[in-house]
């Protein structure tokens, strides 16, 4: 019993913590340290994310109810109101379709580009993100495998075919904006390369390269703000490995890209560095440096455009042993849109592990 009042008095500490004023140093939390997971979504207050389990399947985490499993096949994103999940479910026979869960609900199944949409082997589609009040929905939708799409999903509308630009190549969403207009990801070009794309009210736009660019392209966009005037992503410069750059796009500048804290070697694969998440000024930026396609990474933080290793940055800031029994820092999945709260993953010695990152009061 007293273990037991101890945990609920630390629950309840913690959630006072994250809605509180943020101090001068930051804090470091593990979430629930003996379960594999991967969190990939923070609502805006900080108080509920959502992730998937090594095991498979979603979750969600309050701190005052610790990890829930809601099962599905597995939850990619988390509405900024906290009150819907998205992600994807399997159902009856067995086929991986796009979903949305709210508590005390089931998940319910999207669908893909209209009832006769064949899946490809046995995926169907699938979610990645959701707009602020979770009306708004996108993802990847299929139909065979030779067509693979970004969507946009309403109650309204079902699923809506985003298109491809390129005949035969695919496209896909990977995030939202919070108003649900603007919508970002990747197309796919002749060479089966991926370039990062907006739509913008169903309308798609290809993000250029920076001046001085052989490639004339960026990589895939994963994340935007409230509005869609920024957005970051992948591979600033192709063709160059020696750059390990993330990038960020506005309007007004175009593409800047976000460098890593330092150049990581590699005897072999492709060290690739993703910009995942970020506040809705831009001020605060949170991604990996890593192998590509690979958990063999380390998280990344970029405030105002100044780059650190995440565990570099905390032990800079009131954590001295961040990470110490840690392999590694994995990835920043997501940032909250006032930019105080990180979330991420990594691996720790007994498998993965996630985290939550309050960060102090920036100046």
């Amino acid at each position: 019993m007293k273990g037991a009042r101890r945990l609920i008095l630390s629950l309840w500490l913690l959630a006072a913590t994250l809605v509180v004023r943020a101090s001068d140093k930051a804090l470091l939390i593990e979430i629930e340290p003996r379960t594999q997971l991967f969190p990939s979504g923070v609502s805006a207050s900080g108080a509920v994310l959502a992730g998937s389990l090594d095991g498979g399947g979603g979750f969600y985490w309050m701190p005052t109810t610790g990890v829930i499993f809601n099962g599905g096949n597995a939850a990619a994103n988390v509405s900024r109101d906290g009150r819907t999940i998205v992600g994807s479910a399997v159902d009856s026979r067995g086929i991986v379709q796009a979903a949305i869960w709210q508590r005390a609900a089931e998940w319910q199944l999207l669908g893909s580009f209209g009832p006769g949409a064949a899946p490809c082997d046995r995926s169907l589609s699938s979610a990645s993100d959701t707009s602020s009040d979770g009306r708004v929905v996108v993802g990847l939708a299929q139909n065979g495998c030779t067509l693979a799409h970004a969507f946009r999903w309403e109650e309204s509308t079902g699923i809506v075919d985003l298109g491809s630009s390129v005949a035969g190549r695919d496209s896909s969403a990977r995030a939202v904006s919070g108003d649900g207009r603007v919508v970002v990801g990747f197309q796919e070009r002749s060479d089966g390369t991926r370039q990062g794309a907006r739509w913008v009210d169903g309308r798609q736009e290809l993000v250029p390269s920076p001046a001085g660019s052989v490639s004339g392209f960026v990589g895939d966009a994963n994340s935007t703000n409230h509005d869609g005037s920024i957005v970051v992503g992948r591979i600033c410069r192709f063709g160059n490995p020696l750059d390990q750059s993330a990038w960020v796009w506005t309007p007004g500048e175009g593409i800047r890209c976000l460098p890593a804290p330092a150049l990581r070697p590699s005897p072999g694969p492709v060290i690739i560095t993703d910009a995942n998440g970020l506040s809705d000024d831009g001020r605060i930026v949170g991604g990996r440096q890593g192998v590509a396609s690979s958990n063999d990474s380390d998280a990344v933080i970029w405030i105002d455009g100044t780059p650190s290793y995440l565990k570099d940055y905390l032990r800079a800031n009131g954590i001295p042993d961040a990470f110490e029994r840690w392999i590694n820092t994995g990835t920043i999945t997501d940032v909250s849109p006032d930019g105080r709260i990180l979330v991420g993953y990594g691996a720790a010695l007994g498998g993965f592990r996630g985290y939550i990152v309050i960060l102090g009061e920036q100046p």
